[in-house]
């Protein structure tokens, strides 16, 4: 188990790595965001010689959002990508998926759609309450979006379930987008 101090350490270097740069610590990344899970140990070490692969799967174990997966002997980050991954996720299969802004942002987003601002694909939640949650992060009374997945995956738009709380697309255009009634 990792103090406070270790586990914030360890996993701004684990976020970092899987999300944004493994070339900068020597790191192979193939297409869909895997890294070897030996080599990234190994790297990990020279950074951080108290933390190794245990630490390491209990600290992805632990995760309450769920950022990362091991698969066997590699690993990557679930979601947060700046660098092109192309991922291999199931695709969402419901009629609704939501996403909360500040008050601010809502009409430029329901006139231009959602992208990505600094990430590969938008962060989409599943629930009203995990957008809200999501947002609160950015501003005090964020407004929910509401996406109607349904038509956006019948006119060819993917939607990826990166966990049990969050859903990826590239892109949602503004016909598929209003605020969510609550």
């Amino acid at each position: 188990m990792l103090d406070d101090e270790h586990e914030m350490r360890l996993g701004r270097f684990v976020s970092g790595v899987l999300r944004h740069f493994p070339d900068d610590v020597g790191l192979d990344m193939d297409a869909q965001g895997w890294i070897e899970l030996d080599a990234f140990c190994e790297a990990m070490k020279k950074r951080y010689k108290w933390a190794g692969k245990t630490r390491l799967v209990s600290l992805v174990e632990s995760d309450p959002k769920q950022r990362y997966e091991i698969d066997d002997s590699f690993i990557r980050a679930r979601y947060g990508h700046s660098i092109d991954v192309d991922l291999d996720y199931p695709l969402y299969d419901s009629d609704v998926l939501y996403y909360g802004v500040s008050q601010e942002e809502v009409d430029m987003l329901l006139e231009n759609g959602i992208k990505p601002y600094r990430q590969t694909y938008i962060h989409l939640s599943n629930t009203s309450q995990r957008a809200r949650q999501a947002a609160s992060v950015h501003t005090d009374n964020p407004v929910i979006l509401e996406i109607d997945a349904a038509s956006a995956a019948k006119d060819g738009y993917e939607f990826l379930c990166a966990n049990d709380e969050i859903v990826l697309s590239k892109e949602v255009l503004p016909e598929y987008i209003e605020v969510a009634d609550e």
